[in-house]
């Protein structure tokens, strides 16, 4: 049969010949390849089909002998599934030995002898002085050239800041695309999610993760959502022109907010809870009772409310708008009647909406508060406010930014954790080719320092919890995924 093939295909000049002569040598002289060819048929079909059949599916199958024996090295874990997809291109020709995980080991980059001791990560927990021996080689260890594009390749330099030991737990009950994610004010197993089918879930991540209640209420999608203070409520907003207040307990709406417009993001007021505010696609930003849902101040402003965000004394209230600007406004803690504001206007040609303003108290980087930005074409930027006087309290100041790649969906980001120990800003976000990436702002080259690969579609929310070692995200068909971050050393 191998002769046929070859025959079939014989050349057509002297050049030609000898190539085929010397690939017929080469093949028959294969006994893998032979015995591939020469099996017995198990149908009456074509035999000239069967062994071409037979030989591509034999080419394929070496990727697959690859890939089993790197997970079985690696403890069959989700770490040996990214290091198979993180490995070079030349990684077959690299003769690397392979070592065994010991359980109790954390999932951190430890370097191995070999060339590819830079890229593979031992699925398992380390001791303190293994940990420390581990930051001393990757201190010096080489990194990847990237550029600020998602599909760039993280440098593992600085990913023992970032690192993740696994999935900790998925919820995939929801079949719609889950909008918004967020955990529980000041809490570390409160989660909650809403999707496009109106429907809000709320889970608990504790040691047995479960789904604590189901809110139906929304006809169309939950834009956003927020938690009071104590945890006890949840108000929400939604594209049915509606915001509605939840007891979690009792899984039950207490109060219907009729608008004009979609209500497209909401928050609680952090130091009075009796006031929401509430931004809509009338352009407006509206301060409602939480008491009696009736309205308390009104604002008006250029273009539709898309995201917001309050800073920590209740005072101020951070907003981006679909044109991608960026507004300050001053807001009364006891009346919640709402005054001047400042804006920030986008400086890109092509106007994009926000969908990300979250405010930080503190950072390393400008030594006071910041407020970070996410818009839909795919510029991270990152404000200092200025707090000189009363005068120009809010004013912001881009300290920097950075350009991702642009975005088909309301993709959002989050700050990361503080580290004592790293000087620059760091930043999660979901991306359409089903990664969550990591960044450093502060860096103008090799920005990506990690990435977590196990979605199957689009991640479009992000949420740390309060005590910082879970990630929560979400993506376009409905799964949640809670990761699990590496104990630092």
């Amino acid at each position: 049969m191998a002769e046929q093939i070859i025959r079939n295909s014989s050349p057509e000049n002297d050049d030609r010949k000898l190539q085929y002569n010397e690939k017929k040598k080469e093949l028959i002289s294969d006994p893998e390849f032979f015995s591939c060819l020469l099996q017995p048929s198990l149908s009456d079909s074509d035999p000239n089909y069967i062994g071409i059949r037979r030989l591509l599916l034999y080419r394929k199958a070496e990727s697959g002998v690859l890939r089993r024996k790197d997970w079985r090295c690696n403890g069959k874990g989700y770490v040996a599934f990214r290091n198979y997809i993180n490995r070079p291109r030349n990684w077959e020709s690299l003769q690397t030995p392979s070592y065994s995980s010991t359980p109790g080991q954390s999932g951190r980059w430890v370097p191995s002898p070999g060339p590819l001791s830079h890229l593979f990560e031992v699925d398992s927990w380390s001791t303190s002085r293994d940990l420390r021996s581990a930051s001393r080689a990757l201190s010096h260890s080489t990194s990847f050239s990237s550029n600020a594009s998602d599909s760039e390749r993280p440098r593992r330099k600085d990913e023992h800041a970032y690192s993740f030991v696994g999935m900790h737990c998925i919820f995939d009950q929801c079949k719609a695309l889950v909008t918004v994610i967020k955990f529980g004010h000041m809490s570390s197993d409160l989660l909650a999610y809403g999707a496009s089918d109106g429907s809000l879930t709320v889970c608990s991540v504790s040691t047995q993760p479960s789904i604590v209640k189901q809110l139906i209420g929304h006809s169309k999608d939950v834009t956003d959502f927020d938690f009071s203070t104590n945890n006890q409520y949840i108000a929400s907003s939604s594209m049915d022109k509606t915001v509605r207040v939840w007891d979690i307990l009792k899984g039950l709406c207490m109060r219907v907010i009729y608008g004009v417009s979609s209500q497209l993001c909401i928050r609680f007021h952090p130091v009075n809870n009796n006031f929401l505010s509430v931004g809509n696609a009338n352009k407006e930003i509206t301060v409602f009772n939480f008491s009696t849902g009736r309205t308390i101040s009104k604002k008006i402003f250029d273009s539709e409310i898309t995201a917001m965000d309050h800073d920590h004394t209740g005072q101020l209230i951070f907003c981006g708008d679909s044109q991608g600007s960026v507004y300050t406004v001053t807001m009364e803690s006891r009346t919640g009647a709402l005054s001047r504001s400042h804006s920030n206007r986008s400086s890109s040609k092509h106007k994009s909406p926000v969908t990300t303003v979250q405010y930080r108290t503190f950072s390393l980087l400008a030594r006071g508060p910041v407020l970070l930005t996410f818009a839909r074409d795919g510029t991270l930027s990152f404000f200092r406010l200025s707090s000189v006087s009363l005068e120009i309290q809010g004013y912001l100041t881009l300290r920097c930014a950075l350009k991702l790649a642009p975005r088909l969906h309301s993709i959002r980001a989050s700050f990361c954790p503080l580290l004592s120990l790293e000087k620059g800003e760091y930043i999660v976000a979901g991306s359409e080719d089903a990664n969550v990436y990591f960044y450093d702002l502060t860096r103008p080259k090799h920005t990506c320092v990690n990435k977590l690969q196990g979605h199957g579609y689009p991640v479009i929310g992000v949420a740390w919890n309060h005590g910082e070692n879970f990630l929560a995200s979400s993506d376009f068909g409905g799964t949640v995924i809670v990761w699990k971050r590496a104990k630092s050393s």
